[in-house]
């Protein structure tokens, strides 16, 4: 099992910007890939992007394209989303998971097995 942690989420008023961390502990050495996601009051959970482990590959959502970047560092184990630009909309629960089987599916389909306890973005209008 991977343990994750995140961290960085706070109030930020529309145009700020934030930057999410996830650090990833325990049986890492099996991680695939990994990914943020966010959940806001009243909606389901939606994936925000993703990261394959080794090459660095990425996805993105429509909706954060061109405003969020996701990166990784293998050797310290940890996960990173830069937030630019935030809008009111972007408010929600942020979590990070962890994929440990490769796959060949796209990245927006990629089923995660272990999952972080979330941290708060608020973004005021």
């Amino acid at each position: 099992q991977v343990q994750l942690v995140e961290s960085g989420g706070g109030l930020v008023q529309a145009g700020g910007s934030l930057r999410l961390s996830c650090a990833a502990s325990g049986r890492t050495f099996g991680i695939y890939a990994m990914g943020w996601f966010r959940q806001a009051p009243g909606k389901g959970r939606e994936l925000v992007a993703s990261i394959r482990w080794s090459e660095g590959g990425t996805y993105y959502a429509n909706s954060v394209k061109g405003r969020f970047t996701i990166s990784r560092d293998n050797a310290k184990n940890t996960m990173s989303l830069q937030m630019n630009s935030l809008k009111p909309e972007d408010t929600a629960v942020y979590y990070c998971a962890a994929k440990k089987s490769s796959t060949a599916v796209s990245p927006a389909r990629y089923q995660y097995d272990d999952w972080g306890q979330g941290t708060q973005v608020t973004v005021s209008s």
